[in-house]
């Protein structure tokens, strides 16, 4: 098969003004440093340093440096050409990071979609990408990826290779792909496209967001430096390996650029990750606030040896107060709030900052030139201290997504600030803390009550393991607000629970108008509350079990 005419492809790019260029190099952010002249540099120096393990695979830095110019070559020699994106679909495989960086080698495109996508994302992501390639697992968690390439392949006549890691079955598979890798092209411009992540968002279909080589490598390698990670480190993947998050936070794109060890852990649990932080030493992870939550009530009861982890970053939706005081107490390690976006902007709290510091803010950004605004509904600046809506701009927050004008058009201000639709309050020394998501806020009867902040009141109770706090329709109120609430053991009464809140000193329109018990909440594709989603679902369920008017 023929590659696509260059003409019909929307080409790939991500521009900052020409004085942000110049500042950012003059900075030292951008290095002209590239994902595979990096990885070159680290198999030349570390060979025999283990660079990634899972299950039995144990790869060393020259075997991943081989391995991916295995990779690349034979994708070459199958008939894409460099500029090609390629969606990969693919777990905590040792396969994820070889793939990739074979891509790298190639100067093939990664497009990274969620194992949890089906044929609606997935058929979305290739064509907004104009891939002619997919790459996936052949089975993972019980679902078969080689039937959801059969229905891309019937629906989407651009998508011309498959590639299977495992029972390739009528495709081709990874491991038999091969070529000459001196034929592999030369390291790409530092401000090309590296790769295409998927936003965020929890409604509708992602947004494609082009992440330049300089762009990315900046924030992994500014992030190293925050998080601690150096050489003798040992990073476990515990999310999944797409997400942005265990990807560059610092991630394992971090831990390689530093020579350290990524672990992948098949899963995020417990069961899966105890011990693999056990045997492998494990010393730095990224969680979720449910897993952090799960992580500390197991780890009360377990016998696994964690004593190797110093660093628990909690990140990807807001670990509330009281949840961080229980993750704390519980694991023994230094916990580290982490709260950004694959759009750019990433906020940590730093390791050696006060414990109450830790606990409420969700830390200040990587970078100097991070520039943040809060802002109200006009696009106003709040007064210091206030509650409004988070717009940035910075050496490694992108100015455009691809191939989505209405899009850019809604999420970027006309001198490139990135409107994140979060909802912040700055304190002094440029400390975040999250007070939801625009939408987050309840309108009762003129009132606006945070949601958030109610969850972590009621997170303070002794006998609540989780909570989320949602509108409802109310013909009197106009909204009320309804807590669903995940109890430990024995539920407490609606009644005690509202005087909980009530006793802990609020306004009276902030104490939940209704409680209701559940067993559990549902979760996005890389496993999060995503409180946006969670409270629309909740929300959606309860109307329609109650028959109540919407």
């Amino acid at each position: 098969m023929t590659a696509a005419p260059t003409s019909a492809l929307v080409p790939l790019r991500q521009t900052w003004p020409p004085g942000s260029v110049a500042r950012y190099r003059a900075a030292g952010y951008w290095t002209g440093e590239t994902f595979p002249g990096f990885l070159r540099d680290r198999a030349t120096r570390y060979p025999d340093d283990i660079a990634v393990v899972g299950g039995a695979v144990r790869l060393s830095y020259a075997a991943l440096w081989q391995e991916a110019g295995r990779i690349g070559a034979g994708l070459l020699a199958r008939g894409l050409v460099p500029g090609d994106r390629v969606v990969v679909q693919l777990g905590n495989v040792p396969e994820f990071v070889s793939v990739v960086c074979g891509l790298f080698r190639a100067g093939l495109v990664p497009v990274f979609a969620l194992p949890a996508h089906r044929i609606t994302e997935v058929g979305h992501v290739l064509r907004k990408a104009q891939a002619r390639a997919y790459i996936a697992a052949a089975v993972q968690d019980g679902f078969d990826y080689r039937t959801l390439a059969r229905e891309l392949q019937a629906a989407e006549p651009a998508l011309q290779h498959v590639l299977i890691v495992g029972d390739a079955a009528e495709f081709t598979a990874v491991a038999a792909l091969a070529g000459d890798d001196t034929g592999l092209p030369a390291d790409p411009d530092p401000q090309s496209v590296a790769f295409l992540q998927l936003s965020g968002g929890s409604t509708g279909l992602s947004k494609l967001i082009p992440r330049t080589h300089d762009d990315y490598i900046y924030s992994f390698r500014a992030s190293n430096e925050i998080c601690g990670i150096d050489r003798s480190s040992v990073y476990l993947v515990a999310l999944p390996a797409a997400h942005n998050f265990p990807m560059s936070s610092p991630g394992f794109f971090g831990a390689l650029y530093a020579g350290a060890r990524v672990v992948l852990s098949p899963g995020p649990g417990p069961d899966a990750a105890f011990p693999l932080i056990a045997r492998e030493g494990v010393t730095c992870v990224g969680l979720v606030p449910p897993l952090a939550l799960l992580w500390a009530q197991a780890a009360a009861t377990g016998t696994h040896d964690l004593s190797s982890l110093k660093v628990l970053q909690v990140g990807g939706a807001k670990l509330v107060p009281e949840a961080a005081r229980r993750v704390v107490d519980a694991l023994g390690c230094t916990l580290q709030q982490v709260f950004g976006m694959a759009e750019g902007l990433v906020n940590y709290t730093r390791l050696h900052d006060p414990l109450e510091v830790v606990l409420t803010t969700q830390g200040r950004p990587i970078s100097p030139d991070d520039e943040v605004l809060v802002v109200d509904d006009y696009g106003h600046p709040v007064a210091a201290g206030g509650i409004g809506h988070l717009l940035t701009r910075g050496p490694y927050t992108i100015r455009a997504y691809h191939n989505d004008p209405a899009a850019n058009a809604r999420a970027f201000t006309e001198d490139g600030y990135y409107r994140t639709g979060d909802m912040v309050q700055q304190l002094p020394g440029g400390y975040l803390v999250v007070q939801g998501r625009a939408g987050d806020h309840i309108n009762r009867a003129g009132e606006k009550i945070s949601a958030e902040e109610i969850e972590d009141h009621l997170l303070a109770h002794a006998d609540v393991f989780d909570a989320a706090v949602v509108s409802m329709p109310d013909a009197y109120l106009g909204e009320r607000s309804c807590a669903f609430v995940i109890a430990r053991d024995t539920p407490p009464s609606a009644a005690s629970l509202k005087a909980w809140v009530r006793g802990r000193g609020l306004a009276a329109f902030k104490v939940p108008d209704q409680v209701v018990f559940v067993d559990a909440f549902g979760t996005t594709a890389v496993g999060k509350v995503s409180r946006r989603e969670l409270r629309a679902q909740l929300r959606a369920r309860y109307l329609e079990q109650t028959g109540e008017p919407r």
